[in-house]
């Protein structure tokens, strides 16, 4: 069995990529790397770390992201980071809302490398695990050629060598975070660029990536540039059943792929233990609407697990007739 280097990752996502949603993404791919959602290093100090931080074993290999811009902070939540047994801390550098530009972290960030190059080192010094940045290019006003460069250069100096760079300016006066995700381009080329002139650090890129295909263009060699790694986001949680192909596509493995029907059974289980422990269901399905996306009888899957998720009681029963929902559209279209 041949293994890729590459990093495939699937991004943080801001209420959406809880524990329940990493233990089904598992369920698709053992090789990708899985990022929790944001937390705040005061809220992992001051608040609840078993809450805040637990997650199941299944989903190794995990990273925690933490939001802050106190290197001491920061590094006393690294500790407990890595004292739960995550595999990477992640520091982000690229979040646009309203909620972290008052904090003063998360993209706003780009405009102090300098800080930015404090708060890694103190997270390097603190944790045995990798301490890694994801960032933008820039924002607002910036020229992203010289503030991509200021801060990844600022973090190299300290001895962090792994970016995660979302290839979009975080434009945080007059855009909403969704308005963001749109405005302004994408410049994939600048990335290529930071991989050209730094070939030593390992560069992945983000934003925009929508299928396996625009993935692995990313990271052949085409044009004498290949990244290190590919992080992808809303593609990842709308339409799960691609991750089932990665660890072939991205990974080399000499394993089928995990079709949707092995990915419900896979998932069983973990969703059996979190029933027993008093987690509702919806909890979990809801990170599964998106499993059948063009498939016959995708509709009727996404409208058994939101309705009768909700009702008191309810089991893995309804995840089972959200499937059968599917297998009888399938079967149909066949007779058909």
């Amino acid at each position: 069995m041949t293994f890729s280097p590459h990093r495939l990752s699937v991004a943080p996502m801001m209420d959406w990529t809880d524990r329940h949603c990493r233990a089904f993404h598992r369920a698709l791919t053992t090789r990708a790397l899985l990022y929790t959602e944001m937390v705040t290093a005061p809220a992992v100090i001051h608040g609840d770390p078993e809450r805040l931080l637990r997650f199941d074993e299944v989903e190794h290999p995990v990273a925690l992201q933490l939001g802050g811009s106190e290197p001491e902070q920061l590094a006393q939540a690294a500790r407990i980071g890595a004292a739960f047994g995550y595999d990477e801390i992640n520091l982000n550098v690229g979040c646009p809302s309203d909620r972290v530009q008052s904090g003063r972290f998360g993209a706003c960030l780009m405009r102090e490398p300098e800080l930015v190059a404090d708060c890694m080192a103190a997270i390097k010094a603190a944790v045995a695990v990798p301490a890694t940045v994801k960032c933008r290019i820039g924002v607002d006003d910036q020229d992203p050629a010289v503030s991509l460069f200021a801060t990844v250069d600022a973090c190299t100096g300290v001895g962090i060598d792994t970016f995660i760079v979302h290839a979009r300016k975080a434009w945080l006066k007059g855009l909403s975070p969704k308005e963001n995700r749109d405005v302004p381009p994408l410049d994939y080329a600048l990335v290529r660029r930071l991989k050209r002139e730094r070939p030593h650090l390992t560069i992945c890129i983000n934003g925009g990536i929508a299928d396996l295909d625009q993935a692995q263009a990313h990271l052949d060699a085409s044009d004498g540039v290949a990244l290190d790694g590919v992080m992808l986001g809303r593609a990842a949680y709308h339409e799960p059943a691609l991750l089932g192909q990665i660890d072939r596509r991205l990974f080399g493995a000499a394993t089928p792929d995990v079709d949707v029907w092995s990915a419900l059974e896979r998932y069983r289980p973990y969703m059996a233990a979190r029933l027993d422990e008093g987690v509702h269901l919806p909890a979990m399905t809801r990170h599964m609407l998106g499993l059948m996306h063009g498939r016959p009888g995708a509709r009727a899957f996404r409208r058994i697990l939101t309705v009768e998720s909700i009702r008191p009681g309810a089991g893995l029963e309804v995840v089972d007739r959200a499937a059968d929902a599917v297998r009888q559209a399938e079967a149909r279209r066949e007779a058909a």
